[in-house]
């Protein structure tokens, strides 16, 4: 029986997100990211062509590590200037009846109680088709923009974001019971004040005191992605996330890292397909192969090698215009310890040449390039997904929208032509949909146990 896969599109509010330079290429629109009608457009293609979510991108900060400044981000649209990605969902969801919203915030620069009342407030205006992909900043500029002298230390970061979870789990599963609302006109009662409860926190990191402020949404608790892949980040993704999202050009290492993944989960307790993965790709196709390689060409040209080697820099903490420093500053990194290790121990050799470095990560950053007629792409998404036990796959884009519409049009149906792809949504919420059982998280996720 064929796998059937997941695809997300990968997307951020900006004009520059995975391929740098792109935004210059004359079919290019992703400098209409101010526009509604620009997303709008973008959620129908998806939502045509069966695509299960759209994964929405953000950083918090400016990628200010190369050359010491911003300046070369700025000039080149190196994920700045940069929009929230929350505002652009509602219009999106009320123009598409299944498609999913799986979007990043960082809990780096989030008050509990706000930041709950946000996804609750989705999850009800989606009908509960709202995921957030947690994740910690990585940015001295995010840290300093929040008020902060500078980023807290890596392991750290995720000793924070362990507590910010539980107290989100705590607002909301644990705070408002199923019945808690009544709406019952005659009695005057529209919520039994027997049914809410309090949350009170003491940790180390964070002090609450509060009841949630929304009744409970379709989910409760949103899906939960998570993409690290240090082995803090990866053992937290194991004890949390439902999705997971991550980057490799070695099948045999990303197969390893995938099974890892599902061992640990089962170890705190979970099944390993409780946990649905997710792989970065960026597709290039036409109407034949050779059609496909040379759009690929033709998309070479506009890709910026300083733009990328800023935004590798921003990802590593490395500053790639000094490359004698490299290793030693990937050694001490402070930033995404995986991205830094690429340049230190096991890392691939082609990696030591800051030009090799800045060609691989201009076109679809970093993560492998496919091309090829929609035969031939359908033949790698389905072999990688095999051979490195995924469930599916995120898709970067070249060019904004001819990426997604190309995909769309000719590797869709391709794959369900092999009973690798939904002809069909499943009903339902996202949660419902991604693992065709019911809307909230499973009995064995650490959430369950502040259910009333």
């Amino acid at each position: 029986m064929a796998r059937e896969l997941l695809l997300n599109a990968f997307a951020m509010n900006c004009a520059g997100h995975q391929s740098q330079g792109m935004w210059r290429h004359p079919r290019d629109k992703s400098e209409n990211y101010k526009h509604t009608d620009h997303w709008v457009k973008l959620a129908r293609t998806l939502e045509r062509g069966k695509f299960d979510g759209l994964f929405l991108a953000d950083v918090v900060g400016v990628y200010d590590v190369y050359g010491g400044g911003p300046d070369t981000a700025l000039r080149e649209a190196v994920q700045v200037p940069t929009n929230d990605p929350l505002l652009i969902i509602p219009p999106m969801a009320d123009a598409t009846e299944h498609l999913a919203f799986a979007v990043t915030v960082n809990l780096s620069h989030e008050a509990p109680l706000p930041f709950a009342r946000r996804m609750s407030t989705l999850d009800h205006m989606t009908d509960g088709r709202i995921g957030w992909n947690i994740v910690t900043g990585y940015l001295d500029s995010g840290a300093k923009g929040a008020g902060k002298s500078e980023q807290v230390t890596h392991d750290t970061r995720y000793d924070i974001a362990e507590e910010f979870v539980t107290i989100q789990y705590d607002f909301w599963e644990g705070s408002w019971e199923d019945d808690a609302v009544r709406k019952n006109r005659e009695e005057g009662v529209f919520t039994d004040p027997a049914k809410v409860h309090r949350v009170v926190h003491e940790g180390e990191y964070f002090h609450v005191n509060a009841v949630h402020l929304c009744e409970p949404s379709p989910q409760r608790t949103p899906v939960l992605y998570q993409a690290g892949a240090s082995s803090k980040g990866t053992a937290f993704a194991a004890r949390h996330a439902e999705c997971v999202f991550v980057v490799g050009h070695s099948r045999p290492r990303l197969a390893e890292s995938v099974a890892n993944l599902r061992k640990l989960a089962v170890e705190a307790g979970r099944a390993p397909n409780d946990i649905k993965i997710f792989a970065l790709t960026t597709v290039i196709t036409g109407a034949t192969d050779e059609d496909a390689q040379a759009k690929a060409e033709e998309y070479k040209e506009y890709l910026s090698s300083s733009g990328a080697l800023a935004l590798m820099a921003g990802w590593t903490g490395i500053d790639f215009s000094k490359p004698d420093q490299v290793g030693a500053a990937a050694a001490g990194s402070n930033s995404i310890q995986s991205a830094a290790a690429m340049f230190t121990q096991g890392g691939p050799s082609a990696h030591r040449d800051v030009d090799s470095i800045a060609r691989s990560v201009a076109l679809g950053g970093g993560g492998p390039v496919l091309i090829g007629s929609a035969k031939h792409i359908a033949d790698e998404l389905v072999s990688w997904a095999e051979e490195c036990d995924l469930d599916g796959f995120n898709l970067a884009y070249a060019v904004m929208p001819e990426t997604f519409e190309d995909v769309v049009d000719l590797v869709v149906p391709e794959l369900q032509s092999r009973g690798s792809f939904k002809t069909e949504y499943a009903p339902g919420t996202y949660r419902e949909k991604l693992f065709k059982r019911g809307p909230r998280l499973e009995s064995n996720h650490p959430a369950a146990r502040l259910r009333h």
